[in-house]
């Protein structure tokens, strides 16, 4: 008999007391929920929205095998499941009325929850985008590498860098932190936005990190404005960060690639990342989906 349960659990200190080993044990395939995770434990729930975060776990004999989050009003964000995980998390979620705009989750975990959505409401799941997981194996310097050179952000850059998050955010109909600015203070306060900049020193391109988690840092996001783009400003700066995340002690460097867009997928390759899992993001219709919290 399977005695898997999903349960609630009331706030992020709680969930990540529960569930922490679980997700360190495979942290790259965990890396949103644990970046997220320690976001709001370090800078509160306010950080994302006004609604407060919900936090989910499955578990087996007393273990955790499973999790999910939600920052309202974003989607759902899911560890992986099987399809019979998949359909248990859709019962749960619609006992309990939780509204679920859209989900996040690899690939076959994203297409299975959305069946059993779609079967239990008959909300009809529109593909959102498929992501690709990298993971940093040897880092090489862009060739040909563009004039310049890289540079830590200063608090001088800081209505520069916040103008660009919020680009960022626009271009990819993303979610974000509700105040750029704020999200500008702390990343440059820790030391974890790369400009790359042109020999006369105006920058061009921006490459952040989040914060170390279980050995693991991501780079994000990475953001060169349209028209300075196609002449290498990115790769630079994605190298830069990823050296300076190596230096810091991570174990694991890992980035996200819109696999719709081919030309950021080759130049992450190039500089040496290796594809880990193919995500996909789903909307579910009869809500504002048009986010997507990771």
């Amino acid at each position: 008999m399977d005695s898997s349960t999903w349960c609630r659990v009331p706030d992020v200190h709680s969930f990540l007391a529960r569930a922490g080993d679980f997700l360190r044990s495979r942290p790259a395939l965990h890396t949103v929920t644990l970046t997220v995770g320690e976001g709001l434990r370090a800078r509160g729930s306010q950080a994302y929205g006004d609604e407060a975060p919900v936090f989910g776990v499955l578990e087996r004999g007393g273990e955790v095998r499973a999790t999910y989050f939600r920052t309202p009003p974003y989607r759902l964000i899911v560890t992986p499941l099987s399809p019979e995980e998949a359909g248990s998390l859709a019962a749960h979620l619609h006992a309990v009325g939780d509204p679920v705009p859209g989900v996040n989750a690899d690939d076959a975990t994203a297409a299975a929850f959305a069946e059993a959505w779609r079967a239990r409401t008959g909300v009809a799941p529109r593909l959102h985008e498929r992501l690709r997981l990298y993971r940093l194996g040897e880092l090489r310097w862009p060739d040909p590498a563009p004039e310049g050179r890289g540079r830590i952000a200063e608090a001088r850059d800081r209505e520069l860098i916040a103008r660009w998050y919020v680009e960022f955010v626009r271009a990819i109909d993303g979610a974000g932190h509700r105040d750029s600015e704020d999200w500008a203070d702390a990343r440059i306060a820790d030391r974890r936005v790369t400009l790359w900049e042109t020999p006369d020193g105006v920058p061009v391109s921006m490459a952040a990190l989040t914060p170390r988690v279980a050995g693991q840092t991501r780079v994000a996001p990475v953001y060169t404005p349209t028209e300075l783009r196609g002449r290498g400003y990115g790769a630079a700066a994605t190298a830069h960060a990823s050296r300076a995340a190596l230096a810091e002690g991570a174990e694991e460097v890992l980035l996200f690639a819109d696999l719709a867009n081919p030309t950021s997928n080759g130049v992450y390759q190039r500089v040496g990342y290796r594809p880990v899992a193919d995500f996909a993001v789903y909307d579910l219709a009869g809500a504002d989906s048009s986010r997507s919290g990771a």
